[in-house]
């Protein structure tokens, strides 16, 4: 190993350390050392000392075990003298390094200087959650750690695209020279946020600990792995959290000591300067530390040496495709063009044809086109897609259109809002400047269709209107199919099946977790129901979506069948032994980390609150939402506790065993607001139709002695019902 890196990661990791001191030192002379400290929304208090050391700070004072072992990992710098011939004190810097820098921007956090300006700050538990799905899911293959600057604005951007086009999540920070990547991408109007994947996390190297630990998370949230289980988490992180860093400019004695404690993670660092290589193999997958000159090559060179298995969609359009620009916004100022909306009409509509009734490929633009269009104006839409296949079904009609909206996000200047007849969408100055036309709709739906539903699609034909005749005849047919949908799909039952379908995407960060989504059960994450499990199973016979035959039931009331039992339990590395799919209190199925929503037990009130990952407050049950999905997730299998999709609750097979619909007793207002006219249809159903009314929210109780009192003021039917525990 390079005696230059050694000897400039523990030089800065001494003098990290020593900055940490003195900050703590001031801290506790200036605050009080009972003072309480921590980040913001998230369950795992400092989210490196707690993985790795088993540490639940809450105050001051509860720093100085850390500070006292990070003095013990500092070995002395070495000299021509003192030389270590491996790299395990430079790593034990590294650790250091990151223990450290933790503790600064906790106490930056006390002292209200963080997050810096235009900077996310520390990332939460929400937005990891949030996330979740599209971690597991490959549409977010890996992440990327910029530390610097680049040479020129344009070198900036050009990397930062190419990371995008791979939809590699890019976290930017740090500085050359007093110069941040933040500012040039500022400077050049680049979007930066979580929903084009692009977030700014400070301008000096110690704010890089914020994806260091946000990584760190994913093995407590997703890996179902405890605090204080240090070599655990290492391996979890290089395993499965595909990460590396790009050091852009002059490579300092803090960026070398940071660099040391990613290695530890198993993320490699990738420099534009000629600094020292360590090539071998070791704790990284492949090199650790590696250099590449050429700014058109760092891209790939950084997903080789991290080992990101990445695709990039080669789409004949003349804007950038991937899906780190799904979140991108067209603000009406940036509009050449918007179809539905306030302004016009617009819809999409998918129908199944025999395979002789259409050409594949055909594409075909009735009406003007965008280039007729008086910039920021409006037009109405119509985008018919005629599917064939010969193992294509209509009840996947509804399935295939749902995801036009994520195949035209990712098209770089277009934004596409709601489905259906109530679509919105817009085109941004800069996509009509680079010669995006109604067409390249055309040739993208056609081909994501043949790259995502090859197995059951065979042809795909495009037609897309703007004549307003044309538009109007074939939204009565469109809006006649998405009625008799509606009224086949609402007609499904857990009963009127053979077969459930399991959902174990999660596994790459949840090994242990299977989701098992029935008619009547959507997936927790909310993104999957049994109709996704179908068409997952035809698209891929041997993936994360299998059928699974009930078997004899054991328990019809809970939800337990022989079958779904030994299929959860061969799939779950034999952990899981049994799950109910109708009770909340025996046997419920385990969680992994990306559920919209956790229902939980509130025995005083003697029934169940459901709280969102978006919702901050506190609840009745004492804790808030991060705190409760630090229990419920990682594939454990927690009774009075579970990871929901939202609409669960809205099911007729909504926790039956356990009472149902009428054990529900607290819910933010937001959820309320949510539910509505939906809810009022299912408590009409129970025979309580002011049931919503009866159900408290944070306005009303944040404490379970406030919600009991509510609950006995409106006299809500849990309380007279047989008691849970």
């Amino acid at each position: 190993m390079s005696k230059i890196i050694a000897s400039a990661a523990i030089r800065g990791a001494h003098e990290i350390a020593r900055q940490a001191d003195e900050f703590f030192q001031k801290a506790c002379a200036e605050k009080g050392p009972d003072t309480a400290i921590g980040f913001p929304d998230t369950a795992y208090f400092l989210p490196m000392a707690h993985a790795l050391l088993g540490l639940d700070i809450q105050k001051l004072s509860e720093i100085k075990p850390v500070l006292a072992h990070i003095h013990e990992l500092l070995g002395p710098v070495p000299t021509e003298k003192l030389w270590y011939p491996y790299l395990g004190t430079t790593l034990d810097a590294g650790i250091a390094t990151m223990l450290a820098e933790e503790i600064i921007m906790a106490l930056r956090y006390l002292y209200g200087q963080e997050p810096q300006e235009g900077c996310n700050g520390f990332f939460t538990d929400t937005i990891l959650r949030t996330l979740g799905i599209q971690l597991v899911d490959g549409r977010m293959p890996g992440f990327a750690a910029i530390l610097g600057a680049a040479p020129d604005n344009k070198t900036a951007v050009a990397i930062v695209r190419e990371l995008q086009k791979r939809s590699i999540m890019v976290f930017a920070g740090s500085s050359t020279n007093g110069r941040s990547i933040i500012d040039q991408l500022a400077e050049e109007k680049v979007e930066m946020g979580w929903d084009t994947y692009i977030v700014p996390y400070g301008r000096d190297t110690v704010s890089a600990i914020y994806p260091l630990n946000w990584a760190m998370r994913s093995a407590l949230t997703f890996g179902g792995l405890k605090p204080g289980q240090a070599r655990k988490c290492l391996d979890y992180t290089r395993a499965r959290v595909f990460a590396f860093g790009l050091a852009l400019g002059q490579v300092d004695d803090w960026k070398y000591a940071t660099g040391a404690g990613a290695i530890n993670m198993g993320f490699p660092v990738i420099a534009d300067t000629a600094i020292p290589q360590i090539l071998p193999t070791g704790i990284c997958t492949y090199e650790h530390v590696v250099h590449e000159l050429d700014h058109a090559k760092i891209v790939p060179r950084c997903i080789e040496v991290r080992g990101v298995k990445v695709s990039v969609a080669n789409i004949d359009i003349p804007v950038a495709y991937a899906a780190a620009f799904e979140g991108e916004r067209v603000r009406r100022e940036d509009m050449h063009v918007e179809f539905g909306g306030k302004n016009a009409h617009a819809f999409e509509y998918v129908r199944m044809r025999l395979m002789d009734e259409i050409e594949d490929g055909k594409i075909e633009v009735i009406g003007p086109d965008i280039d007729k269009a008086a910039p920021g104006s409006a037009m109405n839409l119509g985008l018919l897609v005629e599917v064939a296949g010969r193992a294509m079904h209509v009840d996947f009609e509804s399935l295939i259109e749902r995801q036009l909206h994520h195949f035209l996000n990712y098209a770089m200047g277009v934004l596409h809002m709601s489905q259906r007849d109530l679509l919105w969408v817009r085109i941004s100055n800069g996509a009509f400047a680079s010669g995006l036309r109604l067409k390249h709709f055309g040739a993208i739906i056609h081909a994501r269709i043949h790259d995502v539903y090859g197995k059951i699609v065979d042809k795909v034909k495009v037609t897309i209107l703007t004549d307003d005749a044309k538009i109007k005849e074939a939204l009565a047919e469109a809006r006649k199919a998405y009625n008799e949908r509606d009224e086949r799909i609402a007609g499904m039952t857990d009963e009127s099946v053979d077969e459930f379908y399991s959902c174990t995407l999660c596994q790459s960060f949840a090994p242990n977790h299977v989701c098992v989504v029935s008619p009547e059960r959507l997936g927790l994450c909310g993104s999957v129901n049994w109709l996704d499990g179908k068409v997952g199973f035809k698209v891929d016979p041997t993936g994360g979506n299998q059928p699974i035959k009930r078997g004899r039931v054991i328990n019809a009331a809970k939800g337990q069948w022989e079958d779904v039992n030994k299929f959860v339990y061969q799939n779950s590395n034999r952990t899981i032994e049994s799950i109910s799919l109708y009770s909340l209190m025996e046997s419920p199925m385990t969680s992994c980390g990306c559920f919209e929503c956790i229902l939980a037990l509130v025995p005083e009130a003697n029934g169940f609150m459901i709280v969102n990952r978006e919702f901050g407050g506190m609840t009745p049950c004492g804790m808030k939402f991060s705190t409760l999905a630090g229990s419920v997730g990682g594939g454990n299998q927690t009774p009075g506790f579970l990871g929901v999709g939202r609409l669960y609750v809205l099911s007729r097979k909504f926790i039956p065993a356990d009472g149902g619909l009428k054990r529900l007793v607290w819910m933010p207002k937001e959820l309320k607001e949510y539910y509505k006219e939906r809810f009022a249809a299912r408590a009409q159903e129970v025979g309580v139709p002011d049931l919503l009314d009866k159900i408290a929210d944070e306005t009303q109780a944040t404490t379970a002695e406030e919600l009991v009192t509510f609950l006995t003021k409106t006299g809500h039917p849990a309380l007279t019902m047989e008691s849970l525990l």
